[in-house]
């Protein structure tokens, strides 16, 4: 009867090394006798005891942190770049086949991508054309990632850090040219108002009593805003009408 112990036991050790169960979003590369046999799940899985080793992989989308990088601009400006990289892998056995770790693989390639493509170009396009770089970034990165079996979705540069002197510099640059455009803005109002003014001149010219109408008018405004005496100079071309009339009676 205790002879029948240790049987048991192998045998229980036995299935419960032979079963396995993967959740939906993983898979399991079979490897038999070192040989790659195919990628199974999700679900229940049975392995030879002692002949199948499995290698587990997740299917889901992996956000990958890209470290800061020191890199130089095509116009030679040292900035400090660090991105986001989104991919997840498509065919398991290649991710396990084709590269020792697609973890870190996938990190280095990023890194060193980061730094080639930004080295490229200027700083002005790289504060200014990020969506166009991203893009550059994750066609270069899925590229080349491709023989592991990984898809690299999306690739975001997440901060840019400038050298305090170009921080000044750029502060003065944006101040100059909102100081330019507030003297054109201005310039072009007062251009527009001596136009309106040629304009009205124009009319009075044509209509004089438009003068005179004008200046009741402002009396009237001033009156209803002061209730101090106002004494306005009153020209006799104002009363010309008036004594025009009383001459023809």
């Amino acid at each position: 009867m205790f002879t029948l112990y240790p049987i048991i036991v192998l045998i229980v050790f036995l299935l419960a090394s032979a079963i396995r169960v993967l959740r939906e979003y993983e898979r399991g590369v079979i490897f038999r006798l070192g040989r790659l046999i195919t990628a199974k799940g999700p679900g229940l899985i049975l392995l030879i005891p002692v002949i199948d080793r499995m290698v587990k992989v997740s299917l889901r989308t992996i956000v990958m942190d890209v470290p800061p990088q020191d890199i130089i601009t095509k116009d030679n400006v040292s900035v400090t770049v660090n991105a986001v990289l989104y991919f997840r892998v498509l065919d398991p056995s290649k991710a396990v086949v084709e590269v020792e770790d697609y973890m870190y693989a996938s990190s280095q390639l990023a890194q060193t991508t980061l730094r080639s493509v930004l080295g490229e170009a200027e700083l002005d396009d790289v504060l200014s054309e990020r969506e166009k770089i991203n893009i550059k970034l994750q066609g270069i990165i899925d590229k080349q990632t491709d023989p592991w079996g990984i898809k690299v979705s999306n690739v975001e540069i997440k901060h840019v850090d400038l050298p305090h002197e170009m921080q000044r510099a750029m502060a003065k640059q944006a101040e100059a040219e909102r100081e330019r455009r507030a003297k054109i803005i201005n310039a072009e109002g007062e251009y527009q108002a001596a136009g309106r003014l040629a304009e009205a001149s124009s009319i009075i010219e044509k209509h004089p009593t438009a003068l005179q109408l004008r200046f009741l008018q402002t009396l009237t405004e001033v009156a209803s805003e002061n209730n101090s005496t106002t004494i306005f100079p009153v020209p006799i071309d104002l009363f010309k009408p008036f004594l025009e009339k009383m001459n023809r009676d």
